[in-house]
C-alpha cells in the first residue's frame, strides 16, 4: 500500500506481474544466461593510433652561415629509411631541400609547422625546442 498525496487513505496499486501478464513474449529471443561480472561493459582499447614517441623539432642556425634550418630529432625505434621517407615527404611539403643527417632529419628554412604536422600525421609526438 502506497499512501496517496491527495486522498487521505492509502491506495492499492497493481503489482507489475498483474500489469503485464497479458503481454506475450512470442517472438522474442531468449534472455542470454550470464553472470553478474558479464553484464558489466567491458572497456577496450581501441586498435588505432599508437603514438611512436616524442620527437624534438628545434630551429638551429648555429654553424650554418646565417640560414636557419629545422631539425628533427630524438627519433625513437625508427631506421635510416623510415627517416629519409619522412625527410622526403618534409622536403616535399615545404618546398624546399633537406637531408638525413647523423639521425637527423635537416629541413633547409623555418619549416616547424609544416614538419610537426608531417610527424603528427605519422603518429609521432613533436615537441618544439628552443628558438
Amino acid at each position: 500500500m502506497i499512501p496517496d498525496p491527495n486522498s487521505g487513505p492509502c491506495v492499492s496499486l497493481p503489482s507489475s506481474h498483474e500489469s503485464f501478464g497479458a503481454l506475450s513474449s512470442g517472438g522474442l529471443p531468449s534472455a542470454p544466461k550470464s553472470s553478474l561480472t558479464d553484464s558489466v561493459p567491458q572497456i577496450t582499447a581501441k586498435p588505432g593510433k599508437k603514438h611512436r614517441g616524442r620527437v624534438d623539432i628545434p630551429r638551429v642556425k648555429a654553424g650554418r652561415g646565417g640560414k636557419t634550418v629545422t631539425v628533427v630529432k630524438n627519433f625513437v625505434g625508427i631506421g635510416l629509411p623510415e627517416k629519409e621517407q619522412l625527410a622526403k615527404a618534409m622536403q616535399k611539403v615545404c618546398g624546399t631541400g633537406g637531408t638525413v643527417k647523423n639521425g637527423q632529419i635537416e629541413i633547409q628554412g623555418d619549416k616547424r609547422a609544416e614538419v610537426a604536422r608531417i610527424l603528427t600525421e605519422a603518429n609521432f609526438r613533436p615537441v618544439f625546442a628552443g628558438g
